[in-house]
């Protein structure tokens, strides 16, 4: 396993799933084109560039180009690293038919192929000795989920982190653990209501 400090933002749910089991990392999905649309993820992937970096994986194939465009023309702040796949003709196992240019997208490359492009892009292992700190339990023991004013207090938090405040809870806890440390999150979370429940 990979584990990044940088985000990956790739195309589609599948091509999170693939990665998933290469990579421990955030990984971000812009859902096609619909990036061109989502202020909020927009945002998201601006201050991930700025606080970690940002690696783009997308599709080799023009609509991939399209997006990571869009997404390098979003980023004023930050590291960017491109990754691109080669072009091998093919059909994921899940389609019917293949994709209109007829490539395989990241979902159907090999973990070869998949760890080859992320090296020869120059993307490096960090430690992969750090554990996660944050888990649900500690959001609940923290007051961020599971009391009235739990929403009020992520979004403090968040703020606090220079996050934005849309984040759903499961990405909170992956960006957290991934690009801050237990004494930057405790810091942070003291800061939002003084610590208090």
């Amino acid at each position: 396993m990979i584990r990044l400090k940088q985000a990956v933002i790739v195309e589609g749910k599948y091509d999170k799933i693939k990665l998933s089991a290469l990579l421990d990392a955030v990984i971000i999905t812009t859902d096609g084109f619909g990036i061109f649309k989502d202020k909020e993820k927009s945002e998201l992937i601006r201050t991930l560039a700025k606080s970690s970096g940002l690696v783009i994986l997308t599709d080799s194939d023009s609509a991939g180009f399209k997006i990571r465009n869009h997404i390098k023309g979003c980023i004023t702040e930050g590291e960017i690293i491109n990754v691109f796949v080669p072009q091998i003709k093919g059909k994921e196992k899940r389609k019917e038919k293949p994709s209109a240019e007829g490539y395989l997208g990241v979902e159907g490359l090999s973990a070869d192929i998949l760890r080859k492009a992320l090296m020869d892009a120059g993307v490096m292992s960090e430690n992969s000795e750090k554990a996660d700190f944050l888990d649900r339990a500690r959001l609940m023991d923290d007051g961020l989920i599971g009391k009235d004013n739990s929403a009020q207090k992520r979004a403090m938090l968040l703020k606090e982190l220079g996050l934005p405040d849309l984040v759903n809870t499961s990405t909170m806890l992956e960006i957290i653990n991934r690009l801050y440390d237990e004494e930057a999150y405790t810091r942070a979370l003291a800061k939002t209501d003084n610590g208090r429940n």
